[in-house]
């Protein structure tokens, strides 16, 4: 706690004085974020630091493999999140961020490592889907590292899919106003996946191109047209 005691001095006294005008305008405005990222709690996994957003810019959730429980769940934090993001702050773009060498899906894959600990295994129930897909659509000679990062990228689809059935977020679709994105962050290398939704692959984002996009805005919708009987 030394540590960040000091650090924490640091910050009062050089990093707030230097922004302080940039804080005071953020106290009187309030928040105007750009985006929602949804990632892991893992603490070598800094959003901010990943996306290098400043204060204000990215409005952040994270959990325990990044998990997006389905809205019929109603599982308090994230749902809730995702709702004010959403709903309150009006982003245009939900990230959902998984990584490399994630100790969630490492336990997924070895359920007794859970048993000590039953609410993080309750939470991870969100992600049998993807062990699912991993155990009987993947080779099964995969060695664990390669099965461990599938489950990962897969997990982030899975998570993709359950955010869809938020109503705040279907709504949103449904009036081409939101883009849900799936990235992977390979930690030992600082390169970023990003899921595409039409090709079905993670590439990596790249600065000759636009960044794939795992559900674009689609047309606002139209009244549904019923056929005269």
């Amino acid at each position: 706690m030394a540590d960040i005691f000091d650090a924490a001095l640091r910050f009062q006294g050089e990093v707030f004085t230097k922004d302080k005008a940039l804080y005071q305008r953020l106290a009187r405005d309030g928040q105007s974020p750009k985006a929602l990222v949804i990632s892991c709690a893992d603490s070598r996994v800094a959003p901010e630091h990943i996306t290098q957003a400043g204060p204000g810019e990215i409005f952040v959730c994270r959990n325990a493999g990044n998990i997006v429980p389905p809205f019929a769940q109603m599982n308090g934090g994230v749902s809730s999140a995702i709702e004010y993001a959403v709903v309150a702050l009006g982003v245009a773009d939900i990230v959902v961020c998984g990584h490399s060498e994630c100790g969630a899906m490492k336990a997924l894959r070895h359920p007794a490592s859970l048993d000590p600990m039953p609410n993080v295994k309750a939470r991870l129930k969100h992600a049998s889907a993807a062990q699912s897909i991993v155990c009987e659509a993947y080779p099964p000679d995969l060695d664990e590292a390669a099965a461990c990062r599938a489950l990962s990228m897969e997990n982030v689809v899975v998570q993709i899919n359950h955010l869809r059935t938020h109503p705040s977020v279907a709504a949103k679709l449904a009036r081409g106003e939101i883009r849900l994105h799936g990235w992977y962050f390979e930690i030992e290398t600082g390169t970023i996946f990003a899921y595409d939704g039409e090709a079905g692959r993670f590439e990596p984002i790249r600065g000759d191109r636009p960044a794939p996009v795992a559900v674009g805005p689609a047309r606002p919708a139209a009244p549904l047209a019923v056929a005269a009987e």
